[in-house]
């Protein structure tokens, strides 16, 4: 069987993620850095803001529970954490810095 999802489709689904100690959703942090739809699998590559960050196995739940949602048709979920590039304040969207009042 083949994923019928998108990488746009599956990128919205994780827009409903929101890192709940800042409240801004994973995508506009810039924390997601890879999507992947290959055959039935669908991987995301992410990373936190910092490596000790205390929330990993939380978000990446959400991350596999908000991909299902929009691919539930998907066999494989796959939730990679990398560390390289380090994630940085500059990958976030204009979008998360507005909610954050951050002005460049």
């Amino acid at each position: 069987m083949t994923a019928t999802v998108s990488h746009e489709q599956i990128e919205d689904a994780l827009r409903t993620v929101d890192d709940p100690e800042v409240g801004v959703n994973i995508v506009d942090l810039g924390l997601v850095y890879a999507i992947v739809v290959e055959g039935d699998a669908v991987t995301v590559e992410m990373t936190m803001t910092t490596p000790a960050c205390p929330l990993g196995a939380y978000l990446e739940d959400e991350v596999t529970r908000a991909v299902r949602s929009a691919a539930p048709e998907a066999a494989a979920v796959h939730v990679r954490l990398v560390w390289e590039p380090p994630w940085s304040p500059e990958r976030m969207s204009d979008a998360a810095r507005d909610a954050l009042g951050w002005r460049r």
